[in-house]
């Protein structure tokens, strides 16, 4: 199932995400320091959600109170409660 999440708080703007049987099949991230997002994208894509949610969510980016993966984590969040 094909999910688009808005960023809120980061450089990224918005989260591409296809998730099957609770697996991520592929992320893309609008916006934000391209070759970083690309490689958070790789590593989880394959992975289960829960587990994704689990090791990003509340990671922060310096001063802010969050980041790309925590919101990486806020969208799985989302999508969990929306099927």
């Amino acid at each position: 199932m094909k999910f688009e999440h808005i960023n809120q708080g980061t450089c990224s703007r918005k989260i591409l995400l296809d998730v099957e049987d609770n697996k991520i099949v592929s992320c893309e991230f609008i916006g934000g320091c391209n070759g970083n997002l690309q490689g958070i994208c790789k590593l989880i894509e394959g992975q289960d959600i829960d587990e994704v949610i689990n090791k990003l969510d509340g990671i922060r980016c310096g001063y802010k109170p969050t980041s790309c993966p925590d919101q990486l984590a806020k969208a799985l969040k989302e999508y969990k409660n929306r099927i």
